[in-house]
């Protein structure tokens, strides 16, 4: 293949995912007008909408639930803060939840280019066209884009971070080692498991390269890290008087975990609001890291109590988290977070369709690359098991589904002899 002939498939390729770019933001802005004047609903995406209003007011992380006279007043740190944030600019205009929304919607659309940049960096053009239509058509990509929440933040961190990942595992060096951990620093900001990839990916080269090379590299990637997040950890343990690590939440979510709720009947492997406090107002004059503490013994304590349950509940966990049980509960949270029926049963279904793909597909990919591609998951299903299965936590798996499904469609003759069929007759289209 001649340099001219290469430079216009290259060309071409950036065409066909310009494409589908735009056929994936013309849905995603469909879906954002959708919610024109439609208030948020109370929750998370709530808490970061308020978060993110109070600091464009000049009251940076202050208390944003729980009693409205804390609001803008206490100090607040319910969520790590990336995403309250990313949206701050927006809360300065008129109409800030939509516009809160729309900034949303605009970081999902960069997300399908990232993706398909990933694609192609693991497996070439025709996998990074089959992902980015799969990234523009995902419901499970482009669920979280028009709601305020870290979801969508989530999705194109970790793809960013993987990207560095791959970049870092080419040229072993310090720079690119001390990028990988200040970025999975940043995403460790929109989502606090994020942070456990730095050691997982410190391990990249342990096999191939001397011991003290790679051991220098591995410190200083999660040196990076520790650096990145320091800050945030520093301002709210002053704040709050006691150390708090990326937030206040860590207690709801133990004890949303662990209760009666969560541990038998139609909710066992799952989440559950009425299992803080059994819905008793808190104590008056507890801040929410003191609750955290608080929530996190009384979890502790009913899971000791209950290890015999344990097997059991984790198992139901793992099973949750991936749609195999449960996905009635599943759907039923996530309708309680303003996301459509119809789109949430699309995304359960789409994913029993693509996951079996992705998982042969990343399988065949190169073995030092198959492990950086892997270590979202390690985290997802670590999350998982140790707290519990949703479709929110799986966040971080869901730009993976993309990429190995599109690697294992490419593997496929048809879907191969389609898309180089595309590039050639729009070469000789050009041509002519």
């Amino acid at each position: 293949m001649g340099d001219g002939q290469e430079v216009q498939r290259e060309q071409l390729y950036r065409r066909c995912i310009a494409v589908i770019t735009l056929t994936g933001a013309t849905w995603r802005i469909i879906m954002l007008i959708s919610k024109w004047n439609i208030p948020l609903h109370y929750g998370d995406a709530w808490y970061y909408s308020i978060q993110a209003i109070n600091n464009a007011h000049g009251r940076w992380f202050t208390e944003a639930s729980g009693p409205i006279q804390n609001w803008g007043v206490l100090p607040g740190a319910e969520h790590p803060p990336l995403t309250s944030i990313v949206v701050t600019p927006a809360s300065l205009l008129s109409h800030p939840q939509f516009w809160q929304r729309a900034t949303m919607t605009l970081l999902g659309i960069v997300g399908i280019v990232l993706i398909s940049m990933l694609a192609r960096r693991v497996g070439g053009r025709t996998v990074g066209v089959t992902a980015a239509t799969i990234a523009a058509v995902y419901p499970n990509i482009w669920l979280s884009d028009s709601l305020v929440m870290s979801e969508t933040l989530v999705i194109v961190m970790v793809v960013v971070v993987l990207l560095a990942a791959l970049h870092h595992r080419d040229r072993f060096d310090l720079r690119s080692a001390v990028l990988l951990g200040v970025l999975v620093g940043i995403a460790g900001h929109a989502r606090s498991e994020v942070v456990m990839y730095s050691p997982l990916f410190a391990l990249i080269g342990v096999r191939s390269l001397p011991l003290r090379r790679w051991a220098k590299h591995a410190a200083i990637i999660v040196a990076a890290t520790g650096v990145t997040v320091l800050p945030w950890i520093a301002y709210n343990s002053s704040r709050f008087d006691t150390v708090v690590l990326m937030s206040t939440n860590e207690g709801n979510t133990w004890l949303g975990a662990n209760c009666a709720l969560t541990y038998g009947g139609s909710g066992i492997g799952g989440w559950n609001l009425l299992c803080l406090d059994n819905g008793v107002p808190p104590p008056a004059g507890e801040n929410t890291a003191e609750r955290s503490v608080r929530r996190r013994r009384e979890a502790m304590s009913y899971a000791r109590a209950h290890a015999s349950r344990l097997p059991v509940v984790v198992a139901a966990r793992v099973l949750r988290g991936a749609d195999l049980y449960g996905p009635h509960e599943n759907v039923r949270a996530d309708l309680g977070e303003e996301r459509p029926l119809w789109a949430i049963w699309l995304g359960v279904a789409c994913w029993w369709l693509l996951a079996p793909m992705a998982a042969i597909g990343l399988w065949r990919t190169r073995r030092g690359v198959r492990y950086i591609l892997t270590v979202p998951i390690i985290g997802v299903a670590a999350v998982t098991i140790v707290f519990y299965g949703s479709h929110r936590l799986r966040a971080p798996v869901e730009p993976l589904v993309a990429v190995g499904a599109a690697t294992f469609l490419a593997a496929c003759a048809p879907v191969r002899q389609a898309v180089e069929r595309v590039l050639t007759r729009l070469i000789t289209h050009d041509v002519s």
